[in-house]
C-alpha cells in the first residue's frame, strides 16, 4: 500500500496531530492540532515531508501519483468552504507554505492568493462586493509567484526588487505613499505590467490555470528547501539536509479585505523578557506579509480590544487554550476577516536567553510543567545571553543609521565591549594600567599576548577560527571576542587597521574607539556604552545583592534543578587563583585543566622562563628553573586555597619551547642582556629552535622525557603548594596530568619522575597530600593503547583539541577555508572542533574509555578540550560514561544545564524501553521483577561504547570519584 501523501485538516478535525511534526512539519502539526481542539482555521491539507524527499530523488520532480490526491483534497478543502478552485464565480483561493520539523522563520518561501487569474478575480471582486481588494490580492499574488516561483529576483546586490520598483513608480504617479491608497485602476495596470515584466525578463508567460499556479508553487517552497539563507540557517542550527519541508495548502482568509479586517502575530508571553503577557502587533486592511515587511507601522495587541473587543476575547482565549494545551509559550499568526478570528499558525515561539530561563522557571512554578521538563525547556547555549554584558539597542540602532557599522567576523566571545583601539599586547596592558579601556586588534593571538589580553575589554583577529587561541582565551577570561574578521587588515608600523566596507576603505588609527558585538560579529566605529549582566553583577562583581536580582534568582533556580538531575560532574579550565574564583561561582567542582605555559607570562616569570630556554649548560638551566620554582609555587598555592578542597587537574608543560621566546628586536635583545650573550647568538638560537610542525614537534610529555629537570621544578611546585595549603587547614587534591602521551613507557618516565619528586617534598616536609597521576589522551595511539596506558595512569583526561586535530589531519588554526567549504558542502555536518565528531573522535574515546576501564575498573575519565563546554559534546560524554566535563569558567552554566538534559534523555529513553518491555510481557502473560527493566538499557549502552558485559555475580564498578 502506498504511503499517504496528503493528510486534511478543518471543520473541527484533523488527521494529524501535533506529534508528527516529523512527517507534518511544524506548521502542519500545529494547523491539524488547533483543528483537532476546535482552535478556528481554515481548511486545507499537509503534503508530507516524504515527498520533500521523492521530489529531490526524482531530480526535483513531483511525482505522478501527487496529482489525482491533490484533486481530492481539493474537493474536501470546496466542501467545507463552498467555494470551488478556479470557480470564476466564487473560487477557492488557497496559500502555498512551507514547514520543516523544527522552526526555520522566514528561511523558505510561501505564495499567498494563489487561483487567481484573469477570470477569478472578477468572482472575487463581485462576491466581496471590493474590486479594488480582490485587485490588490491580484498584483500581490502575481508578484509573489514571479518572485517565489518564476524566479524574477534583483540581479546583482545592488539592484532592488523589480516589482517593487514597477510599484513605487505607480505610487508615485498617483502622488500616494502606501499601497492601500493606489485606486483600482492602478492595481489592473500593476498586475499587467508585472506580467509584462516576467515576459520581458523570464521569457514565460504568467500562468492562467489554477492547477498548474498550484503545482509550480508545491515545487518552488519545496525547492526553497535547498535556498541559500535555508542552507545558512541549518548549518547554524545543527537542522540535517534530509529532513526536508513539508508544504501546507490552506484556503485564503483576508485581512484586506477593508477596515473590518486585519492580520497579526502573537506570542503568549513576551519573547524578549519572558513576562507573562500577551506579546504582539497587528495591522488594519492587510495581509500577513505586511507586518512583517514593516512598511507600516503595526499596533500594539493590547489595542486590539479597543477596535474588535469581541475578537480580543477569542484571541484571548486562544492564548490561554494554546499554552495550557502545549505547555510552552506560542507564536501565532491570526487574520481578522470581515470581524471573524481565523489562527493560521502555532508553535512554540522562539525567546531570548533572558525569556527561556523566566518562562521554564515561572511555567514550573505554575505547575503547568514539572522541574525536569523545566531543565529541558531551555537550550543551554541560551543562558550565555544571562552573563553577556550588552550594547543600549537605541545607541547601536543609531549607530547604525549613522553609517558607523564597519564589518562582521565571527562572534567567537559573546558580549558588548568598547574601547580605544591597540595593535599590541604591551601596549593593551600599559593603557589599561592607566586606566583606558582598550580593544586589542591582530592578524591573530598567540600565548605571549595573554598579559594584553587579559587587560583588554575585548580582542579582534582578522584571522582564526572558532577554537582558535583568540577564541580560546576569551570563553576561558569571559572576554568579548570577534575572530576571522576578513575585511580588516593591518599595518603594525603605521598602527593603523584598515576595513574595507561598502562604502570604500575605512582607516582608523591606535587610539580611535571602537565597538565590538561579540554575541552577533559586528564590528562598530566609535563608543557605545555596556553595563553587566544581572547574573555577572551578583556572581564575579558582587555588586548586587542576590535578593535584588530575580533574573539572577530564577537563574539559579534553574540551576539548582539541573544540578539535581545530571550525573556528569563539572569542572573548570583556569589556570590562575582570580580564574578559579570565577569558576567556583559558576558552580565548577574541580579544575579539570590548569594550563601551566600560561603562568610562564606573568610578571617576573617570562625572563627565566626564557633564561632556561636559552640556557647553554645544564647548571644554567637548573639556575634560570630555581628562579621560576617559588613563582609558579605560589600560582598553584593560589588555585589550591580558592579551590577549598575541590581536585585540581594541573598539565604539565605542554607547548614547543620556541613559543615562549622574543620575536621583537626589544625582547630579544633584553634576553641577550640577561644572559651575557650576544644578540646575533640569542637570535640565531630562537631561529634553531623553530620548528616546522609544532602541533607534531616537541612538545608535551616529550619536552620533559628530554628536559626532566622541567617536570622537576614544575612537580615540586604543585607539592611544595599542596603542602602549604594543607598547613593552612585546605583539604588539597592536586592531580598531575602528562600530556601527548601515545605510549604507556612515555607515561612511565614521567610519573616515575613525578612519584619520586613528590615523595622527596613529602620527606621534607614532613606531611603528606593525596595525589594522582594520569594523562591526556590526545593522540590516537593513545586512545588504542589506553589499556595499556591504564596501567600506569589513574585518570584520563581527554583533550579533544589536539585529539581532533591528529584524527583528521588538520591544523585548527590554518585550516579555516577547508571547513567553511566542508560545511558548506555538507561534506561535515559541523565543525569538529567545536562539537565532537562522533563517528570519528568519539569512536577513538570509547575504545579508550573500555579499554582503561577494564585494565582499571575505577579509573576516572574526564574531557578537557574546548568540547567541554559544548552541549551536544557533553551529552556524548554523558552517554560514554566519563565522569567529568570540563571547560572554560564562563561556560559552565552551559556544561551544567547540559548534562542535566542528557541525564534526563536517558531516563526518558529507559522508561520507553522499560514500558515497551512491560507491554510485550503483558501481552506474552509474563512479568519481570522490579527494577529489572533498566538492565537492557544499560545493557545497550555498555554495548554502544565497548564495555564487556560483567560476568554473572561480578561486582560493579564503584562510583567514579570526583
Amino acid at each position: 500500500m502506498a504511503a499517504k501523501r496528503i493528510y486534511a485538516f478543518g471543520g473541527g478535525k484533523a488527521e494529524g496531530n501535533k506529534d508528527m511534526k516529523d512527517l507534518l512539519g511544524g506548521k502542519g502539526a500545529g494547523l491539524a492540532e488547533m483543528s483537532n481542539i476546535g482552535i478556528p482555521v481554515p481548511p486545507g491539507f499537509t503534503i508530507t515531508t516524504e515527498v520533500c524527499a521523492e521530489y529531490y530523488k526524482a531530480g526535483q520532480k513531483l511525482p505522478k501519483a501527487l496529482e489525482p490526491e491533490l484533486k481530492a483534497a481539493l474537493r474536501k478543502v470546496e466542501a467545507l468552504t463552498g467555494k470551488g478552485f478556479g470557480d470564476p464565480s466564487d473560487p477557492l483561493l488557497v496559500s502555498v507554505r512551507s514547514g520543516a520539523r523544527a522552526s526555520m522563520p522566514g528561511m523558505m518561501d510561501t505564495v499567498l492568493n494563489l487561483g487567481l487569474n484573469d477570470a477569478t478575480v472578477e468572482g472575487l471582486a463581485a462576491r466581496a462586493s471590493d474590486p479594488r481588494f480582490a485587485w490588490d490580492s491580484y498584483r500581490r499574488f502575481v508578484a509573489m509567484f514571479g518572485d517565489v516561483v518564476l524566479g524574477l529576483k534583483p540581479e546583482r546586490k545592488e539592484d532592488r526588487d523589480p516589482f517593487e520598483v514597477i510599484l513605487e513608480a505607480k505610487k508615485h504617479a498617483h502622488g500616494v505613499k502606501y499601497d492601500k491608497d493606489l485606486p483600482v485602476e492602478a492595481l489592473r495596470e500593476l498586475v499587467s505590467e508585472f506580467k509584462a515584466e516576467i515576459r520581458r525578463r523570464k521569457g514565460v508567460e504568467f500562468p492562467e490555470a489554477p492547477q498548474e499556479q498550484l503545482l509550480a508553487a508545491i515545487g518552488a517552497v519545496f525547492r526553497s528547501w535547498n535556498n541559500d539563507r535555508a542552507i545558512a540557517y541549518r548549518q547554524l542550527n545543527g537542522i540535517p539536509a534530509e529532513w526536508g519541508t513539508a508544504v501546507s495548502v490552506q484556503s485564503m482568509v483576508f485581512g484586506n479585505m477593508g477596515d473590518d479586517s486585519g492580520t497579526g502575530v502573537a506570542f503568549t508571553r513576551n519573547p524578549a523578557t519572558g513576562e507573562d503577557e500577551f506579546y504582539g502587533e497587528f495591522l488594519v486592511n492587510a495581509q500577513g506579509e505586511d507586518v512583517v515587511a514593516g512598511i507600516r507601522t503595526p499596533q500594539k495587541i493590547s489595542e486590539l480590544k479597543e477596535r474588535w473587543p469581541e475578537v480580543a476575547r477569542q484571541l484571548e482565549a486562544a492564548r490561554e487554550t494554546l499554552e495550557r494545551h502545549y505547555r510552552d509559550m506560542q507564536d501565532i499568526e491570526f487574520t481578522i476577516e470581515r470581524g471573524r478570528l481565523y489562527l493560521l499558525q502555532t508553535r512554540n515561539g522562539k525567546r531570548t536567553g533572558l525569556a527561556a530561563v523566566r518562562i521554564a522557571v515561572e511555567m514550573a512554578e505554575e505547575r503547568l510543567i514539572g522541574r525536569d521538563e523545566a531543565v529541558l525547556r531551555v537550550e543551554p547555549e541560551a543562558l550565555n545571553h544571562l552573563l553577556r554584558p550588552v550594547f543600549d539597542a537605541e545607541a547601536k540602532a543609531a549607530a547604525a543609521k549613522g553609517g558607523r557599522g564597519l564589518a562582521k567576523g565571527l562572534p567567537a566571545g559573546p558580549g558588548a565591549a568598547s574601547g580605544k583601539l591597540v595593535f599590541f599586547a604591551q601596549d593593551a596592558a600599559a593603557w589599561h594600567a592607566r586606566g583606558e579601556p582598550v580593544i586589542l586588534a591582530r592578524h591573530e593571538t598567540s600565548p605571549e599576548d595573554i598579559r594584553g589580553m587579559a587587560a583588554a575589554e575585548g580582542f579582534l583577529t582578522a584571522f582564526g577560527g572558532m577554537t582558535s587561541h583568540a577564541a580560546l582565551v576569551a570563553r576561558q577570561m569571559g572576554k568579548v571576542a570577534i575572530v576571522g574578521c576578513g575585511a580588516i587588515s593591518f599595518d603594525y608600523h603605521a598602527r593603523t587597521m584598515t576595513v574595507e566596507t561598502a562604502a570604500g576603505p575605512k582607516v582608523l588609527k591606535e587610539g580611535d574607539w571602537l565597538s565590538i558585538d561579540g554575541t552577533a560579529g559586528e564590528v562598530i566605529e566609535g563608543r557605545l556604552d555596556t553595563r553587566p549582566s544581572e547574573v555577572m553583577a551578583v556572581l564575579v562583581e558582587r555588586s548586587l545583592d542576590p535578593k535584588d536580582a530575580p533574573t539572577y534568582q530564577r537563574f539559579a533556580k534553574l540551576l539548582s534543578w539541573a544540578d539535581a538531575a545530571r550525573r556528569l560532574r563539572v569542572r573548570a579550565n583556569a589556570d590562575q587563583p582570580d580564574q578559579a574564583r570565577v569558576a567556583v561561582a559558576f558552580g565548577a567542582q574541580g579544575i579539570g585543566l590548569c594550563r601551566t605555559e600560561h603562568m610562564f607570562f606573568g610578571e617576573g616569570k617570562i625572563g627565566p622562563m626564557r633564561e632556561m630556554i636559552v640556557a647553554e649548560t645544564h647548571d644554567d638551566r637548573r639556575k634560570a628553573l630555581a628562579k621560576l620554582l617559588p613563582v609558579q609555587r605560589e600560582d598553584f598555592r593560589g588555585l589550591f586555597l580558592e579551590m577549598a578542597g575541590r581536585p585540581v587537574t594541573i598539565r604539565t608543560l605542554d607547548p614547543p619551547l620556541h613559543e615562549f621566546l622574543p620575536h621583537e628586536e626589544q625582547g630579544v635583545a633584553q634576553l641577550a642582556h640577561d644572559t651575557g650573550r650576544s644578540v646575533e647568538e640569542i637570535r640565531a638560537q630562537i631561529a634553531d629552535l623553530v620548528e616546522s610542525n609544532p602541533m607534531l614537534g616537541h612538545r608535551g610529555c616529550r619536552l620533559g622525557i628530554s628536559h626532566p629537570e622541567i617536570t622537576e621544578m614544575q612537580v615540586r611546585a604543585i607539592f611544595e603548594a599542596a603542602c602549604d595549603a594543607a598547613e593552612q587547614g585546605v583539604k588539597v587534591e592536586p592531580e598531575v596530568m602528562i600530556p601527548l602521551v601515545a605510549s604507556v613507557k612515555e607515561l612511565d618516565d614521567q610519573a616515575g619522575v613525578v612519584r619520586r619528586v613528590a615523595e622527596d617534598v613529602f620527606a621534607r616536609r614532613g606531611r603528606k597530600v593525596r595525589y594522582l597521576v594520569g594523562t591526556m589522551i590526545e593522540v590516537p595511539r593513545g586512545a588504542i593503547t589506553a589499556g595499556e596506558i591504564a596501567r600506569t595512569a589513574e585518570f584520563f583526561s581527554f583533550g579533544t583539541n589536539d585529539l581532533t586535530q591528529t584524527t583528521f589531519g588538520l591544523s585548527r588554526d590554518d585550516t579555516g577555508p577547508v571547513l567553511q567549504t566542508y560545511l558548506a558542502k555538507e561534506i561535515l555536518p559541523v565543525d569538529p572542533f567545536v562539537s565532537v565528531d562522533q563517528d570519528g573522535v568519539g569512536a577513538l574515546m570509547k575504545i579508550a574509555v573500555a579499554g582503561g576501564r577494564a585494565t582499571r575498573p575505577g579509573l576516572k575519565l574526564g574531557i578537557c578540550g574546548e568540547h567541554g563546554g559544548d552541549p551536544a559534546s557533553v551529552e556524548f560524554c554523558h552517554r560514554i560514561g566519563l565522569d567529568y566535563v570540563s571547560c572554560s569558567p564562563y561556560r559552565l552554566p552551559i556544561a551544567r544545564l547540559a548534562a542535566a538534559q542528557a541525564a534526563l534523555r536517558e531516563r526518558a529513553q529507559e522508561k520507553k524501553v522499560a514500558a515497551a518491555g512491560s507491554a510485550k510481557r503483558a501481552r506474552n502473560g509474563k512479568a519481570k521483577p522490579a527494577g529489572a527493566a533498566k538492565a537492557p538499557a544499560r545493557r545497550a549502552r555498555n554495548a554502544a561504547i565497548g564495555v564487556p558485559r560483567a560476568r554473572k555475580g561480578a561486582g560493579r564498578r564503584p562510583r567514579a570519584r570526583a
